[in-house]
This record gives C-alpha cells, structure tokens and sequence, in this order.
C-alpha cells in the first residue's frame, strides 16, 4: 500500500512505501559528476542520497555489473562508505557496499 505525505509545499508529495524500477535505478548509472570528481564516486553519492537501503541494494548490483568501482574517492581521497561512516543512517548502506 503507497501512503502519500504531504510536505510543507503544497505543491510536493512525498511517496512512501513506493519501489523504483530498475530502469529508474539504473537511470543513476549516468549521472555526470562536476568537474574534479571521479564519475563513479558521484554516482554512489547520488544514489545514497536519492534511495533507500532497498533500492541502494539492487542499485549496487546494477553498478557492479558495469564494473563500476565502489572503492573510487572523493577529491578529499574518501570512499563512500568512509563517507557514510560520518552519516546517522549510514550503516545500512555501507553494509550493502
């Protein structure tokens, strides 16, 4: 069952409960990073903030698939899941990494 919540503009909802596709996850996959930032940490970036633990799962498996680097840094020389480590809700994702 999706349960919509409505945020505090009245033109946006937020959907729960609701899966992504996986031709949605993938859509991920070709993000472009800003100059100076490796492709594949971006896309991990992107993804962590934009999915939840589920989705992040199956998303994982398509990045993988392409023989994407999960190991690749951030200009500040950190992996995401390093990253992650620094975030509350974190430990989900890094164990999917």
């Amino acid at each position: 069952m999706t349960q919509e919540v409505v945020t505090a503009k009245k033109d946006k909802k937020v959907i729960e409960d609701e899966q992504r596709s996986d031709d949605q996850l993938r859509f991920f996959l070709g993000v472009q990073p800003p100059a100076g930032v490796e492709a594949d940490f971006h896309v991990l970036e992107i993804a962590y903030r934009n999915m939840k633990p589920d989705e992040f799962e199956r998303f994982i498996g398509f990045f993988k698939a392409e023989g994407r680097n999960v190991q690749a840094k951030n200009p500040a020389g950190e992996t995401i899941a390093q990253v992650l480590t620094q975030h509350r809700l974190g430990t989900a994702y890094i164990a999917v990494l």
